[in-house]
């Protein structure tokens, strides 16, 4: 059980005001707050042994390095990695997604054909777009339901021996939708198709297995699970890796080089051109330590009981709606107010001291699909409460009374 006194004291974010209301923070879809530990991990790097890494014999190097290593290794055990080399450092998850698009790119012909599914953020979207268009390849979309669920009748019949890869979210950002993605996994390579999922919005809530997923390639964000920004994971089998071209060319990711020809670095190094955000790697590691002691079974229960209550509370409000009704979502309710328009009800409410994400969440496709111009989202975290929620939807009445 968690102590949710103790675990809020971790995030000294949540003790400040805004706009002279106590934070309510449920934004963290977007992005997570960031405990003690973390912040003081980032300080602790630049104060202690702020160096290059993997290139200098000299004592901070070396330490930079090992505390490096020590990082992916311990996000290849989180995450189930077999080996350590298949865990590259990115920038995010829009990084490791075009790193594979790009790779694609020298795979694909016209007449392969690439699925993506309906409830994609962007980054899920544009870059597989742009290697179609490159490659002469085509685009299919998964569909989705009324529900914010795929339609896995249809995904079955997408699926052909020209599909070389299917592209899919593990949780939706916009809706909280679950998405069957070992069901997924699993019909891909009865076709022979490579399947990459976008774990950014799961990772804060599951430890994902990807040796047990099965998946080809897995990607995140350190943002979202209480780490720094600017830093992030792709995983890849290794045999995929190694058949994929590099995505950026420099420094670190070099065996030799003359001006007649390069040759490249084994993994990890490969994908991994120049100086890194070497404090958010090590710094990432730190995280996910973090998370582990609070323990996912306790993420998921506290978060579970948060999206039942808000989304009791919020649904006797008259005239809300709420998007996406999937049986297997995460702690996000989405929602409107006939007759106002989000953009509205996002600025009184925190005028109010909460932070909620109000448009499309960089979602569009969805949006278009309910015919709506966006939603207001409440996406809560482990460190969030009832009583929270009970002052949102105080705000929430307030706003529709004023808007009215």
């Amino acid at each position: 059980m968690l102590d949710i006194n103790k675990v809020r004291a971790d995030f000294p974010i949540l003790s400040r005001t805004v706009n002279g209301k106590p934070l309510v923070y449920f934004d963290n879809g977007a992005t997570s707050q960031k405990p003690q530990i973390v912040i003081d991990a980032i300080a602790k790097y630049y104060q202690e042994i702020n160096a290059n890494i993997h290139r200098g014999v000299h004592t901070l190097s070396q330490l930079a390095t090992d505390a490096y290593e020590i990082s992916r290794s311990k996000i290849q055990n989180h995450i189930n990695a077999k080996f350590a080399h298949e865990v590259i450092f990115t920038s995010g998850t829009t990084h490791g997604i075009n790193a594979v698009a790009n790779g694609f790119a020298s795979i694909l012909k016209p007449g392969d054909e690439v699925l993506v599914s309906a409830l994609e953020h962007h980054s899920n979207i544009v870059p597989w777009q742009m290697l179609c268009e490159k490659t002469g390849a085509t685009l299919k979309v998964i569909p989705m339901d009324d529900n914010g669920e795929l339609i896995m009748e249809e995904y079955d019949k997408l699926l052909s021996n020209n599909t070389k890869i299917v592209t899919v979210n593990h949780i939706s950002n916009a809706l909280g939708t679950v998405n069957p993605v070992k069901y997924m996994i699993d019909k891909a390579h009865e076709f022979g198709a490579a399947i990459l999922i976008d774990g950014a919005q799961a990772v804060p809530h599951l430890k994902p297995d990807v040796q047990a997923l099965d998946c080809d390639f897995y990607v995140f964000s350190g943002h979202k699970m209480c780490g720094p920004t600017g830093v992030g994971i792709l995983y890849g089998k290794e045999a995929w890796l190694n058949k994929l071209p590099p995505y950026q060319g420099g420094g670190e990711m070099i065996k030799e080089v003359t001006f007649e020809k390069t040759t490249y670095a084994d993994l990890p190094h490969k994908f991994e051109a120049g100086t890194p955000d070497i404090a958010g790697g090590i710094v990432l590691g730190t995280a996910v330590d973090y998370m582990n002691s609070i323990g996912f079974d306790n993420i998921q229960k506290q978060e579970l009981e948060l999206l039942e209550y808000a989304t009791k509370q919020l649904l006797e409000i008259e005239g809300l709606k709420i998007y996406g009704t999937a049986k297997e979502k995460t702690s996000v309710v989405s929602f409107n107010i006939e007759g106002i328009h989000p953009y509205d009800i996002g600025t009184i409410v925190d005028k109010l001291g909460i932070a909620v994400r109000t448009g499309h969440h960089c979602a569009q496709p969805i949006m278009n699909f309910f015919n709506i111009p966006g939603t207001i989202r409440a996406s809560f975290s482990f460190y969030n409460t009832k009583e929270e929620i009970d002052v949102m939807v105080e705000a929430v009445k307030k706003a529709q009374m004023m808007l009215s």
